[in-house]
This record gives structure tokens, sequence and C-alpha cells, in this order.
């Protein structure tokens, strides 16, 4: 994945001939258009705890 490009508060990312648009404060400092970037997501199995009243 690369940025192509920074529109606004969003950094537009490119994968496969699809852009994806990310907040540029999840992005390193210093990220600008042309670094390659890695993004994971994973899922947690534990939910958290419910906010008590």
């Amino acid at each position: 994945m690369n940025i192509d490009r920074f529109e606004g508060e969003y950094a537009l990312i490119k994968h496969n001939k699809r852009i994806f648009h990310i907040p540029k404060v999840l992005l390193p400092k210093g990220a600008k258009p042309g670094d390659h970037v890695k993004i994971e997501i994973t899922v947690e199995n534990e939910s958290p705890e419910p906010k008590k009243d």
C-alpha cells in the first residue's frame, strides 16, 4: 500500500487499484506521498467491560 496523496485531514492510500481514506493522525509523523505503509487490523475476542452508572 502506498500513500497516494493527502486531502484535508485524510491520507488517500492506494491498494489494488482502490483508494482508502485514512485519517492522517493514524500515520507516522513525516509520512509523505509515495511512502509505502503497512496497515494491520485485528479483531479482539474479548469485549470490554460495560460501563457502570
